[in-house]
């Protein structure tokens, strides 16, 4: 294999990059709702539960969607199924900013999930595509460490813009400025002879793939990443303020320095996977290792933040992020190498149809579990057990990390 089929042709390159940044986007777009929860709340008079169901809405399209979305980039050209999606999502951005009751903002909110469903489907078909085995760790990772800036950015800026111009603005503004990153990616679409593996259309159903033990791995695997990463969204500002008594202003740094660190676990560990196989080691070591140990590690981290004390606590949990990252560079790859130009879409959207009723489920039982108890040391063991089963999928219930032999 030459240098180039190596590290990927240059347009490859550049779809990677655009790929990193529609995540970014991806996650910003998702989680800004709940930066602007408060003043949106005081405005439209909403009540607690009408606000419960906004934040929660997005995953009942996005999850759902999930088994389509792969179809579709299966079976259509991966990369306008994605220019379609991301010119959705962010259109339902830009309206929100113009809506004025709950269910007109329920509605936008369902759109979000619909357009941005497409997103992990088109990522695995497009990374497959164009990028070698030996350089899909890295490129997973970069998506990954936008998952992990998207957040940290929205913490960190969204809330300060919001309030000195208001939520509405924010919103406008960022869905029609986001919508210019579908000036380059369709600009440097790369033509069908730079692909790394052929655009194969068809083959096997949605049967044959729930007939797989490798299938149900990657979704366990997933669902218990998910959870502790949906937990560390949805929770952790809460707890960091009524349980450890930091500042608004304070836990507002440990959260964003904390999606940094996951960013980062996820660029080293992605280039470590790479350079790990370059070097000899076989994907499904390399992949298996450092999905398992990363999703344990993460769980493991953060059941001692549980456990310490106020300065310990906080070490735990960035590193506890850094493990997230660890675990993320990896999931996607394993994915793609198994499942092969043929199954990509659908397999990925399964997985990630399953893997994303952690949005849903993890949330709610760590809420029933701190009013039942009163704190969140039960909700802390329940995530370090997620986390732990998802680290034996990775090890021992997924397969060798080589294309499965899908009859036709």
């Amino acid at each position: 294999m030459d240098n180039e089929s190596r590290r990927g042709s240059p347009a490859a390159k550049r779809v990677v990059v655009l790929l990193a940044l529609a995540a970014l986007i991806n996650y910003i777009d998702r989680g800004n709702l709940s930066i602007a929860a408060s003043l949106l709340k005081d405005e439209l008079n909403l009540s607690a539960s009408q606000l419960g169901v906004l934040l929660s809405s997005f995953f009942w399209t996005y999850a759902f969607f999930q088994p389509v979305s792969g179809w579709l980039a299966d079976r259509f050209d991966a990369k306008w199924v994605l220019a379609f999606g991301f010119f959705l999502w962010s259109g339902a951005t830009a309206a929100t900013g113009g809506l004025h009751t709950f269910s007109a903002l329920l509605a936008a909110r369902l759109m979000l999930g619909i357009g941005e469903s497409v997103a992990y489907p088109c990522y695995a078909r497009m990374l497959l595509r164009h990028v070698p085995e030996v350089g899909r760790g890295f490129a997973n990772a970069l998506i990954a460490a936008g998952v992990g800036c998207g957040p940290a950015l929205g913490t960190f800026f969204g809330g300060a813009l919001m309030a000195r111009y208001g939520w509405r603005p924010f919103f406008i503004i960022l869905g029609l400025v986001s919508m210019a990153w579908l000036i380059p990616w369709l600009a440097w679409i790369p033509r069908g002879e730079t692909a790394i593996s052929p655009v194969e259309k068809g083959g096997p159903g949605f049967l044959e793939l729930l007939k797989n033990r490798s299938v149900w791995g990657t979704c366990g695997g997933l669902f218990g990443a998910n959870y502790v990463l949906y937990f560390e969204i949805t929770w952790l500002p809460y707890y960091l303020q009524r349980e450890r008594h930091f500042s608004i202003g304070t836990m507002a740094k440990i959260s964003g320095l904390g999606y940094l660190c996951y960013s980062a676990g996820a660029a080293i560990f992605g280039w470590i996977s790479d350079r790990w196989i370059a070097a000899g080691g076989t994907p499904t070591m390399v992949r298996k290792t450092i999905a398992g140990v990363g999703a344990g590690g993460a769980g493991l981290l953060l059941l001692g933040c549980a456990l310490a004390g106020p300065t310990i606590s906080v070490i735990l949990l960035l590193l506890a992020f850094a493990a997230g990252g660890m675990c993320g560079s990896n999931i996607w790859a394993i994915t793609q190498t198994l499942a092969g130009p043929r199954m990509a879409g659908r397999w990925t959207g399964l997985q990630n149809f399953l893997g994303n009723l952690a949005g849903i489920i993890a949330p709610a039982v760590t809420g029933f579990v701190v009013d039942y108890t009163g704190r969140f040391f039960v909700a802390f063991v329940i995530m370090a057990v997620v986390a732990m089963l998802a680290a034996l999928s990775y090890l021992f219930v997924i397969g060798p990390v080589k294309e499965v032999a899908w009859e036709r």
